[in-house]
């Protein structure tokens, strides 16, 4: 995939285009995405993802920017499996996005990509205050020149038995929830924490489970618990994005407070066979199941056998041949 910021780009002209965050990549977006790949083959023309960046909200509301479910660099990922042949990059800043939705379609859309076809979520809003829909975005492009398909929203029937509308904040509550089984199907696949491992203060070590801590990560962190998942390992951001290896683990999100309260948060993985040095390597996190709540132990050997437990509990949820 190319990845282009100028929507002036000769390349563009003539695409079938989506445009949106599409922020974790979930069914709904893959549904669009795969849907805009058909239509793009359909007149023989290229499918362009547009996405914003970073988040509109983080520009005109920075208090309230939601949290990435995706780093740019996994998102670009997804979005390439899924059929994009670019991947523009829509600067946000107070000029964009003051834009009505006409001007929008006009000036960013007809004047400047000039696509063939834009293939959009039923729920699409556009132009300053998002003030265009869908309905807008069709009438528009009578007018302009250009084809608007409508896609239904997706649902996906979670562990409560019932089927819900995907969404990013959907999945946002639900990881803050630590229902990342749930969050894994809306997904359809396990979320996932990309960071570069960090030392930290060796106390699983001296308990007996050596740990790889993630450092300061841009990404929503799901809710303090412990959970079975499994990692990728490699070189850079990019490497544990296309890795396939899915080495089980044991995850801990918490503040250890067996410790005391003043803890600091820890995301760490206790690494269930053996793998290489981890020193400066960089490091994805799937979380498959949540084994419990974090919890307050009496003294460290509590804790330790605890952990034996968790181990054990994660194996059951992450059969594999080497554990």
């Amino acid at each position: 995939m190319k990845i282009i910021q100028n929507i002036s780009e000769p390349a563009l002209k003539g695409c079938c285009l989506s445009i949106g965050n599409f922020d974790g990549v979930h069914i709904g977006h893959q549904n669009i995405i795969q849907t805009a790949r058909q239509k793009a083959d359909e007149k023989h023309t290229s499918l362009v993802v547009a996405t914003f960046e970073p988040h509109p909200v983080a520009i005109l509301h920075p208090q309230f920017a939601p949290e990435r479910l995706a780093t740019l660099q996994f998102k670009e990922k997804l979005l390439t499996e899924n059929g994009a042949d670019y991947l523009l990059l829509l600067k946000s800043d107070k000029n964009l996005l003051s834009l009505s939705a006409r001007d929008f379609a006009e000036k960013i859309l007809a004047k400047g990509i000039a696509p063939a076809v834009v293939v959009e979520g039923e729920d699409f809003h556009f132009g300053s205050g998002r003030n265009g829909n869908i309905h807008t975005l069709t009438y528009l492009g009578s007018e302009f020149g250009f084809e608007v398909v409508s896609i239904e929203q997706q649902t996906a029937k979670l562990s409560i038995g019932s089927a819900v509308t995907v969404s990013s904040t959907l999945i946002r509550n639900l990881l803050l929830q630590g229902k990342v089984a749930d969050a894994a199907v809306a997904l359809t696949r396990p979320y996932r924490l990309i960071g570069k491992v960090i030392a930290g203060r060796g106390r699983g070590k001296q308990l007996g489970f050596p740990t790889a801590n993630l450092g300061q990560l841009n990404q929503l962190v799901p809710a303090e618990a412990v959970y079975a998942g499994t990692v990728e390992v490699g070189d850079s951001e990019e490497s544990v994005c296309q890795t396939k290896s899915a080495i089980p683990a044991a995850f801990s999100i918490g503040r250890s407070a067996t410790y005391g309260p003043d803890h600091p948060l820890l995301i760490e993985a206790h690494i269930l066979m053996d793998v290489e040095d981890l020193t400066d390597k960089w490091m994805a996190f799937d979380f498959v199941q949540k084994i419990r709540d974090q919890q307050k132990f009496v003294s460290e050997k509590a804790l330790a056998e605890q952990i034996v437990k968790d181990c054990q509990k994660a194996k059951e949820i992450l059969p594999h041949p080497n554990i």
